[in-house]
């Protein structure tokens, strides 16, 4: 069986699924054929469900009508997650006022901040965009996730918000639900369940082998050194990706809880293999 996945061009993507990409962990049921793509345009991707499989926000997935989120390959933070900078403190009061780059209005650190300070002035921009242009005083701060969240200080910016910090808080300890993997509904259950499985392989197949991993995933660096890349793999490869388990579950059902009770997103069905 033929299928399209999409991933991100990150290293904690390409580090989950280096053991199916270079063809170490095989399947008898699958052909996989692999697209990179930043989180939000994926995200927009799913709306249009372009993809058989793909990576997505968590907070996409309220908008998502024909897609099933595996149980493997969540991208959960445990206590740390997206983080808002400047080039000099301010108060929330102050940041409430002030423009804001995000990553994506689809993205789960848009909503997670959102239920952290309420609404904001924004202005969506790439990812990697966004140090640089806090920097150079384009906007007055950023939301910052990936890489750039241990990464921020080398271009003498200040945290003045740790979302992931919040959340663990507020929810008595859950993890932070970030990203997850969707496979569409018209495969089936019992079909998606056996790519779960696949994919949960090569997950464990990689974290067995880290160095070749971590190689692997360094095509993805961009322009990182490698001991900044392997920190940011291991914060976001662990034993919540491999299977999110109850307090995994638990944490998506959280979030959405809160954003519908804030009217931030809307009600709609869950679907988890």
């Amino acid at each position: 069986m033929d299928i399209t996945i999409g991933h991100t061009p990150d290293a904690d993507d390409a580090f989950m699924f280096y053991g199916m990409l270079s063809g170490k962990v095989t399947s008898p049921f699958f052909n996989v054929k692999h697209v990179v793509e930043d989180i939000e345009t994926l995200n927009k991707r799913s709306l249009k469900h372009e993809l058989d499989v793909t990576a997505v926000s968590v907070h996409a997935c309220a908008y998502l009508d024909d897609y099933t989120i595996l149980r493997s390959g969540g991208s959960f933070g445990k206590g740390y997650g997206p983080i808002v900078v400047a080039k000099q403190d301010m108060d929330v009061e102050k940041l409430q006022r002030s423009k804001i780059a995000i990553p994506g209005k689809l993205t789960s650190a848009f909503l997670l901040l959102e239920l952290m300070i309420g609404k904001f002035d924004y202005i969506e921009m790439k990812f990697s965009d966004i140090p640089d242009a806090v920097a150079s005083g384009k906007v007055d701060a950023g939301l910052v996730i990936h890489e750039g969240q241990i990464t921020y200080d080398q271009k003498n910016l200040v945290k003045l918000l740790d979302v992931g910090s919040w959340w663990r808080d507020s929810t008595g300890g859950l993890p932070v639900p970030l990203g997850v993997n969707v496979m569409s509904n018209h495969f089936g259950i019992d079909v998606i369940r056996k790519f779960d499985a696949f994919f949960r392989e090569s997950i464990i197949y990689g974290m067995a082998r880290p160095s070749d991993a971590l190689d692997y995933a360094m095509q993805y660096g961009r322009g990182q050194a490698k001991e900044t890349i392997d920190k940011f793999v291991r914060m976001y490869v662990n034993d919540v990706t491999i299977e999110m388990g109850i307090l995994g579950e638990q944490a998506i059902r959280n979030l959405f809880q809160f954003g519908i009770e804030k009217s931030l997103v809307p009600e709609f069905e869950l679907r988890i293999a």
